[in-house]
């Protein structure tokens, strides 16, 4: 098949995180295995890419236990699960290798978080030159602070200020920034046919 669903970062290591109590999509893992099923069912390829921050200490350290993937989620045998240590699920794997190997020409993006790996990972597919799809609601951000914010903040701090950057106007600003430059916008009900 020359299509390929790529399922970036749904892990563990964000439920460590009080601002995961915010998420846009907590049942993202639900929305994610619709599209892992719906591609299976095709032939198409699944590629499973988790974030890892070696020697940190905190929850993207492969050391610490929480870089696996969500719980309902589980890769088939012959489905990569490939770790990165940037943005892109490209940079730094064999991404490109495997799709190009398999003759890929079309990808689907899923996953967390999506202005972040996410929204990377589909402007790096369009320039690599693969049509790319951007499954927005199979995708989970969380409220952005904004810049120059005093770190360490609690989530109620965060969601009380208002120049913090809400969910919806996230993943709205994604949508815009995708849309018709580097992806077609999906929803999991168009992909997998359902009304």
């Amino acid at each position: 098949m020359t299509r390929a669903l790529l399922v970036v970062d749904t892990q563990k290591s964000f439920l460590q995180r009080e601002t995961w109590q915010a998420s846009s999509n907590p049942d993202v893992a639900d929305d994610v295995g619709l599209l892992v099923a719906h591609a299976r069912g095709r032939g198409d390829r699944v590629v499973w890419v988790l974030h890892t921050e070696p020697g940190t200490g905190n929850a993207f350290d492969p050391a610490v236990g929480f870089v696996e993937l969500l719980d309902g989620l589980k890769p088939q045998e012959g489905e990569p699960v490939l770790h990165k240590t940037v943005h892109s699920a490209f940079g730094g794997t064999d991404l490109q290798r495997i799709l190009n190997g398999w003759g890929v020409s079309e990808v689907a993006v899923c996953g967390i978080r999506t202005e972040q790996c996410c929204e990377t990972t589909t402007r790096a597919a369009s320039d690599l030159g693969y049509d790319v799809t951007f499954v927005v609601d199979a995708t989970a951000t969380e409220p952005i602070q904004a810049p120059g914010s005093q770190p360490g903040r609690t989530l109620a701090q965060i969601l009380a200020d208002p120049l913090t950057l809400g969910t919806e106007d996230v993943v709205t600003r994604t949508v815009y920034a995708l849309s018709g430059r580097f992806a077609r916008i999906a929803t999991v009900a168009e992909v997998v046919g359902v009304d």
